[in-house]
């Protein structure tokens, strides 16, 4: 529900016909109407407020929003700050307002130069969402109890193996083609991977994995063509994320695991789990396809989390 607020009659106009604006061009769904109404409120009540508390000290007219300084957007990004909001949410507050301000001016009803030099706070990347050691071996171990034939099982496993096991994306493992299948036996224990940019990595594939990749071959019915696909649906054509996807929403409900529990939380896990038992962080930037290792360093983020995580819960002091 949106904070009340004073403004002048063309003010309000203006920002139902905002709203209405994008609701039917934007197609805006409800929440992001009630989250922008709720960020635009705010800041007018801000306005209203005295000049000693960073407003005008009255209720704004259009050509009062056009007067309006950075010391006014700054003064309430300071204020949200102060109260403590998440940086997410105050970027998004000011994303809202710059929003608006381009509609005043689009339909020539007031220009602020001013937004333009108030910079958006940055918002950090959000943590990868890995799993524990334990659930990831359960849910790469249990994926193949969904389905009653027997090479979708393997089928299953063998992908979501790729996945935890050597920290392929989704799609580089359903992208991979027959002829690029690792021997079993150690004689190919590497396969090439295609990812992001077209650019390729050579990623070790562990024995589990190989085999798991061969008992899958064994079992599929299909005629499987060197220069074709090595997953495939029941039809015989590549296999879609969206199959694997579904199996893994269907195996975290059966766990009681959280929906965080995805394809590409396993690749998560891979690293991070890499990085708990002293991987090297640019080994697992290359193993990953990560062109920056900055990227790769969140999962020290992730690794220390979970370390105070196991403090906290274990350690008899912890809670002292």
């Amino acid at each position: 529900m949106a904070l009340e607020f004073t403004a002048e009659p063309a003010v309000v106009a203006v920002i139902d016909d905002w709203r209405s604006w994008l609701a039917h061009e934007r197609r805006a769904s409800d929440h992001t109407l009630s989250a922008y109404s709720r960020d635009l409120s705010a800041f007018l009540v801000f306005v209203n407020k005295p000049n000693k508390e960073g407003g005008i000290g009255y209720p704004p007219g259009l050509q009062d929003l056009a007067n309006l300084g950075t010391e006014h957007f700054r003064g309430y990004l300071a204020r949200l700050i102060a109260q403590g909001m998440a940086r997410s949410s105050t970027a998004r507050a000011m994303a809202t307002l710059r929003n608006f301000f381009r509609y005043l001016e689009k339909n020539e009803l007031a220009v602020n130069a001013a937004i333009g030099s108030v910079k958006t706070p940055k918002v950090p990347p959000p943590l990868p969402k890995a799993l524990n050691e334990e659930d990831a071996y359960e849910v790469v171990g249990r994926i193949g109890e969904l389905s009653d034939v027997s090479w979708i099982s393997k089928r299953d496993t063998a992908v979501l193996l790729l996945l935890y096991g050597c920290g392929l994306r989704i799609g580089e493992a359903i992208n991979l083609d027959r002829n690029q299948a690792p021997d079993a036996s150690g004689r190919t224990d590497t396969i090439v991977v295609t990812g992001k940019g077209d650019k390729q990595r050579l990623v070790p594939v562990l024995p589990i994995v190989a085999e798991a990749i061969e008992d899958y071959l064994a079992a599929c019915p299909f005629d499987l063509a060197d220069d074709g696909p090595m997953f495939v649906g029941q039809r015989g054509k590549r296999l879609s994320a969206r199959i694997i996807q579904r199996q893994v929403q269907r195996l975290r409900a059966r766990l009681g695991l959280t929906e965080t529990t995805t394809p590409h939380a396993l690749r998560h896990s891979f690293a991070t789990h890499l990085l708990g038992r002293g991987g090297d962080l640019r080994t697992i930037q290359k193993l990953l396809g990560h062109a920056s290792l900055s990227t790769t360093q969140r999962y020290t983020k992730v690794d220390v989390e979970q370390l105070n995580e196991v403090y906290e819960r274990a350690h008899p002091r912890a809670r002292r």
